[in-house]
C-alpha cells in the first residue's frame, strides 16, 4: 500500500509541477508534509539541500530521498517512477505538438501566460524554505527567535552568487564551512 501511495503522490507532482523543480517544491511539501506526514518541516529542508547538493532535478532527486526514507529502495524506484511518468508522456506530446503549431499566436500567449504562475510558485517555495531556515520548524516567524548567524551566512551567500557571480557549489561549501566553523567555535 505504501508503493502506491509514493507512486500516486509523486505522479500528482509530476503531472502538477509546470516551470521546473523549484516550482514542485510547494507540490512536494504538500504531499510529504502536509498530506502523508513522511518528512517534518526540517527534514523537508533538509531534502531540498541534499536534492541541491546532488546531480539531477530536484523533484526526482526528492521522490528518491521520500521514498528511500519511507519504503527503502524499492521505494525510492516507485516514487521516482511516479514523478518522472507523467513528464515523459507530457513532454513527447507537448514536442509533437510545438513541432506542429509553433508558428500559431495562440502557442506562444499560453507559453507567455503560464510565466507569472510559475514565477509565484517559485516564490512560494523560497519564502517557505527561508522560514524554516531562519527560524525555528514551528513556523512561527518572530524577531527575537531569529536565527541571526544563518541570516548572516544567507546574506554572504546572496552577496557571492549575484554580486560577483561564484559557482553555487563553491558557495554551498562555503556556507557549509562557515556554519561548522561557527558550531566549533559554539558560537551557533
Amino acid at each position: 500500500m505504501i508503493y502506491l501511495q509514493l507512486f500516486l503522490s509523486f505522479l500528482k507532482i509530476g503531472l502538477f509541477s509546470f516551470g521546473g523543480g523549484y516550482a514542485a517544491l510547494p507540490l512536494i511539501q504538500g504531499q510529504v508534509v502536509t498530506a502523508h506526514g513522511w518528512l517534518s518541516a526540517s527534514e523537508f529542508t533538509d531534502l531540498i539541500t541534499i536534492s541541491q547538493m546532488t546531480p539531477g532535478p530536484i523533484a526526482i532527486n526528492g521522490a528518491t530521498f521520500v521514498g528511500i526514507k519511507i519504503a527503502g529502495l524499492f521505494g525510492a524506484f516507485v516514487a521516482t517512477l511516479g514523478c518522472i511518468t507523467p513528464s515523459c508522456i507530457i513532454v513527447t506530446l507537448l514536442a509533437w505538438l510545438y513541432m506542429k503549431y509553433r508558428n500559431l499566436s495562440a502557442m506562444q500567449l499560453i507559453l507567455t501566460s503560464l510565466r507569472p504562475a510559475v514565477v509565484a510558485m517559485i516564490a512560494s517555495a523560497g519564502i517557505t524554505i527561508l522560514t524554516t531556515a531562519f527560524w525555528s520548524s514551528q513556523g512561527t516567524v518572530q524577531l527575537a527567535t531569529t536565527n541571526w548567524y544563518l541570516v548572516g551566512i544567507f546574506v554572504i551567500c546572496l552577496i557571492l552568487l549575484q554580486k560577483y557571480k561564484l559557482n553555487p557549489i563553491w558557495v554551498m561549501l562555503l556556507a557549509g564551512v562557515m556554519k561548522l566553523g561557527l558550531a566549533i567555535l559554539g558560537i551557533a
